[in-house]
This record gives C-alpha cells, structure tokens and sequence, in this order.
C-alpha cells in the first residue's frame, strides 16, 4: 500500500470527486493541516511514497530525506515559490501541478477585494452590525484606470472582468499575448514604474521569483497616485508589509486588498492589522466549490499518474528523457 502526504486543507475539507480518486487507488493517506514549515516536512520525509501538497516548505533537505521512497509531489495549485524545483529535478523526483483551474475564481476575488475597498463594504457593514448608521461615500470602478502587473491566466480574467465594469485596462508582463491585447483594449506598459505612474488601481498578478520578490517597496509605493488601491491576490512576497502599512496610514494609498501573507497565517502583531483601510483575507481566493474539485481533481490525476508510470496532465519540472 502507498503511503500519502496530504497536508492541503482545500482538498480534505471540500468534498468532491478527488476524494473518491485516492479511496479507489487504496493509498493510506497521512492528514496534516498545511502549509506545514520546513521542520515539521523533514520530521514526515522519508515514509511516504507521494506528497500531496499546497504551501509547505519543501526544501532540498526534505527532498533528499524523502528518498529514495518518494516518487512524485502533487502540487495543489500553480504556485510553486514554496518547492525546490531545482532540487526536486537533480534528484529526479516529478513535480506536478494545476494549471488553468482556479484563474476564474482568484479574479473574482480580486474584484471582491476592490468593491470593498472602494465602497466601504466591511466598514459599513461592521457599523450596521453595531446599530450605527454612518454613510460613507466610495468611488466607481467605472472610468479608472487599472494597471494588471502579469497577464497570464488571472491577469487576463481581471483584464476581462475591469472591461465590464468600463476601466482603462494597461498590462505589464515580460511574455504578452498580443491577441488577447487586441481583442480586449488591453494597453501595453512595458515599465513597471510607468504602470503604478499611470494606474489608479494596480493588480498583482505574477509568480514569485528574485526578481519579483518585495517588488511593491517604500520607492514604488511612493510612484503610485495618490489615493491608488493596491490588490494582492499572488504571493505575499511580492510587496513589503511595512512600506504598504505606512503608505496606508499616511493616506497616500486609499486601501490594499490581499489574500496572502509573507507567513501564513500571519503572526498577530502584523503592520497591516492595525490599518483600517486594509482588506484582508486568509488565502481563499481560490477556495470556491467549483474552483478546489477542479484544482484537487486534477492535483489527484497528476499524483495516481505518475505513480502508476503515466505522463501527468502538467508537470513543472523535466526529468531523464521526457
């Protein structure tokens, strides 16, 4: 019987298809609650035959402790900032994942985001709920420029979706889709100080890297309009916590919208809890219904697969003659 690591809460708390999978496969699953750190990872490497993962470290140190038993890591999602890639190739190990299921869901939540901020939603709610009657006055969507900072599958679903709602749409991204820019009215801004610039509303849409990594600092916030809303529905990582906290007490950003954290979840003393202007969710934007049985449909697929020596539907990284 193979031994399973299944440490994403998405998977085991929706029910689904994806269930039925890995019961019918007959694996021995091992239920953690992720994203698990790189310590509790290496104190589980080594007595399992498949990982089933979504933000946990998996570092080159888990990898090496997980062989020579481990034969793939199924990655829940498209993020792959948390695993060694590089790693996981030297050591031949497959490292799967879910392209194309969830780009639907993290734009609607985007937008979710931005009619928060721009309305008040969860201010005016919270005084409603206490028996006041306080109306505060938002902006329109309608006619404001939004700068969507990587136009792959998200980025080209919020580019969509601020069409409908009538916004200017520019795009920044290293690989643009030139077709898609026509087709939708997308404008191309190939320097990222230009779309902050320019943008009342920026969107973060774009893989963590070195190169991304705290690229929302002190120096561009202080580039973006004032009264510019800031969404994050990527990677934490991508903006530094202090510089966005400090831009939003000082008024110079109306709002910030995230759905991720540097650490997740995120320690109780964090910048931007004490900042009213700050719209903050707890990594749920693509934790729908529709979005986690396609996501963990497929993450399931990937792992049976490979384990059973079949091509998955998308693997990251290339190993031997593939």
């Amino acid at each position: 019987m193979k031994r399973i690591l299944l440490t994403t809460t998405s998977f085991q708390d929706t029910p689904g298809e994806h269930h039925a999978l890995l019961q019918k496969e007959g694996f021995e699953l091992v239920r953690q609650r992720g994203p698990l750190p790189e310590s509790r990872m290496l104190e589980l490497a080594g007595d399992v035959d498949g990982m089933l993962c979504g933000d946990d470290v998996v570092t080159r140190a888990v990898l090496k402790k997980s062989l020579p038993r481990l034969k793939v890591i199924s990655k829940y999602g498209i993020g792959l900032d948390k695993i060694d890639i590089e790693a996981a190739t030297e050591l031949k190990i497959p490292v799967t994942y879910c392209p194309g299921v969830n780009h639907t869901t993290v734009a609607e939540h985007t937008f979710g985001l931005l009619l928060a901020i721009c309305r008040h939603l969860v201010t005016e709610c919270n005084h409603v709920k206490k028996g006041d009657w306080k109306r505060l006055t938002g902006h329109e969507l309608a006619g404001r420029i939004i700068g969507v900072v990587g136009m792959g599958r998200i980025g080209k679903e919020v580019a969509f979706r601020a069409k409908a709602f009538g916004m200017q749409v520019l795009g920044y991204d290293i690989f643009w889709d030139d077709a898609f820019a026509r087709q939708h009215g997308v404008e191309r801004v190939e320097d990222l100080d230009c779309i902050l610039e320019r943008s009342d509303i920026i969107s973060l849409h774009v893989n963590l890297t070195g190169q991304t990594r705290n690229m929302i600092n002190q120096q561009r916030l202080a580039r973006m309009k004032k009264g510019a809303v800031l969404l994050n529905c990527a990677r934490g990582e991508l903006v530094n916590s202090r510089a966005v906290a400090a831009a939003l007490q000082s008024g110079h950003i109306l709002g910030y919208g995230a759905d991720v954290f540097e650490e997740e979840p995120p320690p109780r003393d964090h910048p931007l809890f004490s900042c009213p202007n700050a719209v903050l969710t707890p990594h749920i934007g693509s934790r729908t219904y529709e979005s986690v049985s396609r996501q963990a449909k497929m993450a399931a697929e990937n792992l049976i697969l490979v384990l059973k020596g079949q091509k998955p539907l998308a693997q990251a990284n290339q190993i031997g003659s593939q």
